[in-house]
């Protein structure tokens, strides 16, 4: 999941990965953002539903686990939302279905776009909402 925080506070994840990524790389790109103390939003145009192939070895999603409960609080409260970009409406409701259950474990929204303009919109609307909560 190589990410891109050079827009931060729009921080883009990819889920192109070549065989050999290092996953440590992105845990520490999150960091960099989570240590900024304001809030973000994380934005995909290519992620993958639940039925599609992306399985993590035992190793990396026990190092994820950790790692998500290592950094729960700053996650619940900076991260505002997940925003995938996904044209299909099939695979809208396959992301939606899945909403619940990753809400659950990363503690912030699933929100689905169909166009990265909708994508933008929502997560400009966001960041608008939670820099002024984070302020009041």
């Amino acid at each position: 999941m190589p990410l891109d925080i050079t827009n931060f506070p729009l921080v883009w994840m990819s889920y192109d990965e070549a065989p050999d990524h290092d996953h440590d790389e992105d845990f520490a790109a999150l960091e960099v953002c989570l240590k900024r103390g304001a809030p973000f939003v994380i934005l995909s145009d290519n992620a993958p539903t639940e039925e599609e192939d992306h399985d993590h070895s035992q190793e990396e999603r026990k190092r994820t686990a950790l790692w998500m409960k290592k950094h729960k609080a700053e996650l619940r409260t900076l991260v505002l939302a997940m925003i995938v970009i996904e044209p299909s409406a099939a695979k809208r409701l396959a992301f939606k279905t899945f909403g619940a259950v990753f809400s659950k474990f990363w503690g912030f929204p699933l929100r689905i776009a169909v166009t990265r303009e909708e994508a933008m919109d929502v997560a400009e609307n966001l960041l608008s909402e939670g820099v002024g909560s984070a302020t009041s």
